[in-house]
């Protein structure tokens, strides 16, 4: 088990690759981008045959009740209306899947080089299997997933080293998850088209350009289990030699989790307890603030999306021409992951973010989160603010900035500011009992569980650097 993990922090260290070049990873994403085809252009639901409003039940949905629909929602919390809006229903569960291999002593990822039809610039890096359950059964018509079958049976095709059922955004979709897997395998496997073998330092790089590395892959690589690995002296002393920030090293493998745990669970768990959510599911026609029209859907009021119908011609994918609804986001978002170093220990500001379409009432999110209808600024959310205004304004305690993509088989142009800034606790106002203070080590083991930490607080956590 040490060696893997320290198989896992040599790559993380690894920058330049050794089986392909950051700079030939560069150029490959610049190629593909020249020369295929993508044309997306809004039209009206009337100039398809297969999606449809369905004015009666006022859903969105298509001829075969496949891959999703689009419904009403409305939110109560202790029995006061809070908000409503369009929400997607996706039940079913696809798989976000990578596979690692061990190559001339270095740990690769099989990356891929998907285009979706929401992408703000075409091409970015995801999974190597990124396919919901509608695209494994081919309900579409299409070709089965290049490596699916390595993923089907995961246990028997090499070593699992993260396999959990994760949320998708609870602001857009309503209880949508997916199985997030890393196996690692060791036997030579084929290499296909738009797949490429990176180091995990690699993917961090290009995570450091804007709307370059997909949302899906980010939550999976924010599963890597370190905690799960028992670490002796000896191997820590070699692991130092990996980190720059000796204090996130210590966040990682020196601290004790149960003291973390022991102050959260009773926070999120209260809120599940405590507070009274009813959602209940109407007509999109019965939606007081928002219009159904053929061109979509559009709020009335100051909304941060709206849908639209997308005529989509992309080639290389398993269908080329289609039609169908996207959320368009209006504005540009910022999620935002305070950390501050405590007596050598560096510590992650998060809180309990209740969203619309949560599978759970609320999860565990970062410090700020923006861009969602349900939430709503109190006086402490705007301190907040004023604290990482000051940091970006004056450049001060900058970790990360960069721009990264929502989901674009679902969002149109989604993207938003993700930011980690380094503060002292001084700089905060005096925090309620739903923020807390946080180890890494604390974090990497809640993501070993289904539904506890929110795909923003995820993304954030796989932007965190050595």
């Amino acid at each position: 088990m040490n060696q893997i993990m320290l198989k896992l922090l040599d790559s993380w260290s690894n920058r330049e690759g050794n089986v392909n070049s950051t700079k030939e990873l560069l150029d490959w994403i610049q190629q593909l981008n020249e020369t295929t085809k993508v044309e997306i252009n809004e039209t009206s639901v009337n100039e398809d045959s297969f999606w449809f409003y369905d004015d009666y039940r006022g859903e969105i949905l298509n001829r075969k009740r496949s891959f999703f629909s689009i419904v009403g929602v409305r939110y109560f919390e202790n029995e006061e209306f809070v908000t409503e809006q369009p929400i997607i229903l996706q039940k079913e569960i696809g798989y976000l899947g990578i596979i690692a291999k061990e190559i001339n002593g270095v740990l690769n990822f099989l990356m891929q080089a998907k285009i979706e039809p929401g992408n703000v610039n075409c091409v970015q890096i995801s999974p190597t299997i990124q396919a919901t359950k509608s695209n494994f059964t081919r309900a579409h018509g299409g070709r089965l997933p290049f490596y699916f079958e390595y993923f089907e049976k995961a246990s028997q095709n090499g070593k699992v080293l993260y396999d959990q059922i994760q949320s998708e955004q609870g602001s857009r979709f309503d209880g949508k998850r997916n199985r997030n897997i890393i196996l690692l395998i060791d036997k030579e496997i084929p290499v296909y088209d738009n797949y490429r073998w990176m180091t995990l330092g690699q993917i961090k790089e290009l995570m450091a350009i804007d709307n370059l590395v997909n949302m899906d892959t980010r939550t999976v690589l924010s599963g890597i289990p370190f905690v799960t690995y028992h670490v002796n002296d000896e191997t820590c002393k070699e692991m130092e030699d990996f980190f720059k920030d000796k204090a996130l090293m210590k966040s990682i493998f020196v601290t004790n989790v149960s003291d973390s745990l022991s102050k959260i669970t009773p926070i999120i768990n209260d809120y599940k307890m405590f507070c009274d959510v009813e959602r209940i599911m109407v007509p999109l026609n019965q939606l007081v603030d928002w219009k159904v029209t053929d061109y979509g859907i559009h709020c009335k009021k100051d909304a941060d999306f709206s849908v639209g119908y997308y005529d989509i011609h992309i080639n290389g994918r398993e269908v080329q021409h289609w039609l169908q609804p996207l959320f368009k986001a209006n504005k540009e978002a910022m999620f935002a992951l305070f950390t501050c170093v405590e007596e050598g220990v560096r510590k992650f500001l998060i809180t309990v973010k209740p969203e619309i379409g949560c599978f759970d009432k609320a999860e565990f999110g970062p410090t700020i989160q923006e861009g969602i209808t349900l939430g709503r600024k109190d006086d402490i959310e705007l301190a907040l603010y004023k604290v990482i205004n000051n940091h970006l304004q004056n450049k001060r305690g900058i970790m990360k900035d960069v721009i990264l993509s929502e989901e674009g088989g679902r969002f149109y142009h989604e993207q938003n500011r993700n930011v980690i800034i380094e503060i002292e606790k001084s700089e905060l106002p005096e925090l309620p009992a739903n923020y807390v203070w946080v180890d890494y080590c604390c974090l990497n083991y809640l993501v070993q569980v289904n539904n506890v930490l929110n795909i923003q607080l995820r993304n954030l956590m796989s932007l965190i650097d050595l």
